[in-house]
């Protein structure tokens, strides 16, 4: 009887299957429902055949499942297993005929809860990249030479000891501090935080924050935001070395530098001290070979200065010459300016003679006396000049002065402000008046403009 036929009749009464029969169809059913999926639990009962096959349970805390894991998928697992693991596995459900075991053919295993954290990982990653907090521009330099460096990580842990192994190796003369914090785990994150603020103001150098390789979730402290932004915050030049060579966290984006491991930092900040001897033993040859050039080149211009020197006696001599010609030629100047001075002086004499004071003075003597003479006679004609000209001035004025006029009877009349009215259309009535007569002023009040009628006012 074929496989399909047992199939139809297997509601029939007393149908009967063999165990290897029973067991093929339980398998091919179980493949047909569950052709692959997820099972999420704890990793036990591992074991590892010389075949290279894996085989394990997977369990929760009401139920387990067998698995099998081959070797062509077992070889491309990335994950080291281990008992008590929380791991994701993927396969196809499937039944073992030969003993009836119900198990899962896994062909990928991930860490459990890698995929929601790595949808954290790369939403955080993205928000910071926003904020422009990975920017090159942001990026301090390290210090070629530091003295004093603080290292956060675990006191207990591998990458302290790499750190320090690789300072004592190449630089011992290096300080090194140890800003203790706890690396894995719920409080990792905020002793982070504290411990990236207390190094932050502990004057050092340069800071390392670090720890071992291991799973996205053992490493995810170094993923969380509060971290980032501290390390962000960070005055002092920092190196991020989380995990091995594969292993990126937000650190690494946001530090200055990211090493691939502890001790790439440790040797990006420790100076070989047998490659700083071998350069200061360049230099020093460097400079013995400056210093010997300088000292031939100063050689060489010695030996030039020395040629161009002349003897002191020799140049004492010829300057006495010059002095003996220049005395001669002192003694033919003032000998000839002594000449001129004598000519020039008997030229003046000759003129003084000429021109003697006493005939100027006789000269000026006699224009005094004319002039002496001269002076009353025009003081008077001028006087009697300006005298005749007054009196023509004085008869022209008194003939058109308002006096005259007013000395015939005739008087002015004057408002308050001194103004002479000139017409009757100018007043009003009861304007007071003032009127100017030759002797004196007499005070007016306007009765009427029709006829014009004044009257005299006490």
């Amino acid at each position: 009887m074929n496989d399909d036929a047992l199939f139809k009749q297997l509601g029939a009464e007393r149908d009967v299957l063999s165990v290897s029969q029973l067991n093929a169809r339980a398998r091919q059913l179980l493949e047909d429902v569950f052709p692959r999926i997820w099972v999420e639990g704890e990793l036990s009962n591992l074991a590892r055949p010389s075949s290279g096959h894996l085989y394990f349970s997977l369990k929760d805390d009401r139920a387990q499942i067998r698995c099998a894991c081959f070797r062509q998928h077992a070889a491309r697992l990335k994950l080291a297993l281990k008992d008590g693991l929380q791991v994701r596995a993927r396969g196809r459900v499937s039944l073992y005929e030969g003993r009836g075991d119900y198990q899962l053919i896994v062909d990928s295993i991930e860490p459990a809860g890698d995929g929601a954290l790595r949808q954290a990982f790369d939403a955080l990653k993205a928000k910071l990249m926003a904020e422009g907090l990975f920017e090159q521009t942001l990026k301090r330099p390290l210090p070629a030479h530091p003295t004093r460096i603080g290292v956060i990580t675990s006191a207990s842990g591998a990458a302290v000891r790499d750190i320090i192994s690789v300072f004592q190796r190449r630089a011992p003369f290096i300080e090194l501090v140890i800003v203790p914090s706890a690396v894995q785990g719920r409080e990792a994150a905020p002793q982070l935080v504290r411990a990236l603020e207390l190094a932050d103001r502990g004057g050092f150098d340069a800071l390392i924050i670090s720890r071992g390789g291991g799973s996205l979730e053992d490493l995810w402290p170094f993923n969380e935001e509060i971290v980032a932004r501290a390390v962000a915050g960070c005055q002092t030049p920092i190196i991020s070395a989380v995990g091995h060579e594969t292993d990126v966290s937000i650190c690494d984006f946001v530090a200055d530098v990211r090493a691939p491991t502890p001790s790439a930092a440790a040797e990006l900040l420790s100076p070989d001290s047998q490659a700083l001897l071998r350069q200061v033993e360049q230099l020093e040859r460097r400079l013995v070979q400056r210093l010997r050039e300088r000292l031939a080149r100063a050689r060489l211009q010695l030996d030039s200065l020395r040629q161009r020197l002349r003897h002191p006696g020799e140049r004492l001599s010829q300057q006495a010459q010059r002095l003996d010609e220049l005395e001669l030629r002192l003694q033919r100047a003032l000998a000839q300016q002594l000449t001129q001075q004598q000519q020039r002086l008997g030229h003046l004499r000759t003129r003084l003679q000429t021109q003697h004071p006493g005939r100027r003075l006789g000269q000026l003597r006699e224009q005094l006396q004319q002039l002496d003479l001269r002076l009353p006679r025009a003081m008077q004609q001028q006087l009697k000049q300006q005298r005749k000209q007054l009196e023509q001035a004085a008869q022209t004025l008194h003939l058109v002065s308002p006096l005259a006029t007013l000395g015939r009877g005739y008087s002015i009349l004057l408002d308050d402000q001194g103004t002479p009215v000139r017409s009757a259309a100018t007043t009003q009535p009861g304007q007071r008046l003032k009127a100017r007569l030759h002797d004196g002023e007499l005070n007016v009040r306007v009765e009427n403009d029709a006829p014009y009628t004044l009257s005299l006012l006490d």
